[in-house]
């Protein structure tokens, strides 16, 4: 028995030494192009899902009709589109630079299988160490509640609000003249 309780308090005292020595050397990956951590996946996922079960509204709030898809189309070309993209565009530089990847939500099944209190939980309190920012503090509530709709629904969109989360076309200026053009 003695020979357990000896092992049991170095083991005690072992392994915070050893996490601690991980951090504290600067062996753990911190870069967003170093591979993740032993389990960080798996810890980041299982306590962002218990924290969501708590938190997460328990209805949604406005109807998912079109006045709310084409608002939410806009809030999430003014906001979103810079991390998650348009649909069919490539990935932004931001996006690719971000670790983890951000979702494409307009493309694939994206967030159309998760509930629309889910998305609203995301958006509004962002998700730490993601790059996901919260919106509580710049958009409305009802602002959060039309893009975690849109998000929610980007399979089944009205052709109103496919046409905001179009790209804007580059528009050819002519140059002013006097002024050259570097080639």
């Amino acid at each position: 028995m003695r020979k357990f309780l000896i092992g049991l308090i170095l083991g005690l005292i072992a392994v915070p030494a050893g996490v601690y020595f991980y951090f504290s050397t600067g062996i753990a990956p911190v870069a967003t192009s170093a591979p993740p951590m032993p389990f960080e996946k798996t810890l980041a996922k299982m306590t962002q899902h218990a924290r969501m079960d708590k938190e997460m509204p328990k209805s949604v709030p406005i109807t998912a009709d079109e006045a709310a898809f084409v608002a939410g189309a806009q809030i999430y070309k003014d906001h979103c589109a810079v991390c998650h993209g348009l649909p069919g565009q490539a990935q932004t530089a931001i996006a690719q630079g971000m670790f983890p990847k951000p979702p494409k939500l307009m493309d694939g099944t994206g967030v159309t299988d998760d509930p629309p209190a889910e998305s609203y939980w995301k958006v509004s309190g962002g998700i730490r160490m993601t790059g996901m920012p919260g919106f509580e503090k710049t958009l409305s509530t009802t602002q959060m509640w039309q893009v975690s709709l849109l998000v929610a629904n980007a399979d089944k969109l009205p052709k109103a609000a496919k046409d905001i989360l179009l790209p804007v076309a580059v528009a050819s200026s002519p140059t002013p003249a006097g002024q050259n053009v570097k080639k």
